[in-house]
């Protein structure tokens, strides 16, 4: 947990350290947040490249960048989940299966982007 008492500065950057701990850890354990990375090495200089306007490059990178945010979620609560015990329950495969289904609206949510973007 972290230490409540400290402040200011030593607070952004015990902040900064606990998330570079977290995609970290979500590299090293979760294979879809791996393959969504890779996706992305090559699409971030593609919509940096296609994208016409400021917005548009803006929509075109954020699309992106929100499959890795809720990878990360999802990741988040498959991993509290799993702590709390491996026995089947309703509500487990519930949260897990609506982690799941966020990931997959924000590929949906990037696929129209894109494909708004590039064909208008």
């Amino acid at each position: 947990m972290a230490n409540q008492k400290v402040t200011g500065l030593q607070r952004i950057i015990n902040a900064a350290g606990y998330s570079m701990a977290g995609f970290k850890a979500c590299y090293q354990h979760e294979a879809a947040f791996r393959q969504e990375l890779l996706a992305l090495v090559p699409l971030l200089p593609l919509a940096l490249y296609l994208g016409n306007s400021g917005v548009e490059r803006a929509l075109l990178l954020g699309s992106l960048l929100l499959v890795l945010l809720m990878e990360l979620v999802n990741s988040a609560i498959e991993a509290v989940v799993d702590r709390f015990g491996g026995e089947q329950h309703e509500l487990s495969g519930r949260a897990k299966d609506m982690g799941s289904a966020a990931v997959f609206l924000s590929i949906v949510l990037a696929l129209l982007t894109w494909g708004l973007v590039l064909l208008t």
